[in-house]
């Protein structure tokens, strides 16, 4: 695959990888949101309505 190089340590295992983001920006964009979503999935979630409160209180949006 071209755009993509892994590096290796002394005994040959890969341990990196560089990519070129003008050709897999958008890839590795994806791959990067997937990982944060996993990061985040037993956080608690916020209802829309306490948004929607906090928004309000701020100035963000009209009730």
């Amino acid at each position: 695959m071209t755009g993509v190089q892994f590096v290796t340590d002394n005994k040959g295992r890969k341990v990196a990888v560089l990519i070129d983001l003008k050709k897999h920006g958008a890839r590795l964009q994806d791959f990067w949101d997937g990982l944060i979503s996993e990061t985040r999935r037993k956080e608690a979630g916020i209802s829309l309505e306490k948004i929607k409160a906090d928004l309000v209180k701020r100035g963000r949006l009209r009730e």
